[in-house]
């Protein structure tokens, strides 16, 4: 477990479209909003580790042969969603997370981080040097590693929203439009890359 932790944490800390949009939601809705992104990121890590250390091998070369399809679909919604980002207007005081706007917050992070299948590529990758998922292994040690990558995504995710959440309040209405031009600017780029990434196999 102590091993699928550290991968977890490794795989989920280098700052990518997931990270602006989590930082971004922190600043502008709370530490609540920021965790949620967060936790939907984190599942889906777990749901690629269950792939990769169960052996689903239907599963992961579906995903892996229709992976240009999924960073298409990726690309979109963060074009779609860096635009709304940029645009979007902070009231004069830093809006509350809702409960229903956490379970959004969830769900979008959840499905944009299933679109990248380069994920699922790295847990296999990891995993069959740790020999995770061969027929030598017993299911429970890769329930363990799974188990851990969950929590240790979860543990960046939560240190990564905390963190921020404690200079929300220096971010007046002027700061956070700031925030949603900066963050929303990246996150159309990381979408605008997606989608040429897309044609550049059939040049």
């Amino acid at each position: 477990m102590a091993k699928g932790l550290l991968i977890g944490f490794s795989i989920a800390a280098p700052v990518g479209p997931i990270g602006v949009l989590c930082i971004r939601k922190t600043l502008a809705s709370g530490r609540r909003s920021g965790l949620a992104s967060g936790m939907g990121a984190a599942t889906a890590d777990a749901l690629y580790g269950c792939v990769a250390g169960f052996g689903l091998t239907i599963i992961s070369h579906f995903l892996i042969q229709q992976q240009l399809w999924f960073r298409l679909a990726g690309g979109f919604f963060l074009i779609f969603l860096g635009i709304r980002t940029f645009l979007s207007r902070p009231g004069g005081e830093p809006a509350v997370a809702r409960r229903s706007g956490l379970a959004g917050d969830f769900l979008s992070t959840f499905f944009l981080t299933l679109t990248n299948p380069l994920t699922l590529l790295s847990f296999v990758a990891i995993f069959a040097g740790l020999g995770v998922g061969s027929a030598r292994r017993a299911y429970i040690d890769a329930g363990g590693m799974v188990f851990g990558v969950f929590i240790g995504s979860a543990l960046w995710w939560g240190i990564l929203s905390f963190g921020v959440g404690a200079f929300r309040n220096r971010f007046d209405s002027r700061g956070l439009r700031w925030v949603n031009r900066v963050s929303g600017s990246i996150i159309l780029g990381f979408g605008v890359a997606a989608f040429v990434s897309f044609f550049a196999p059939f040049h």
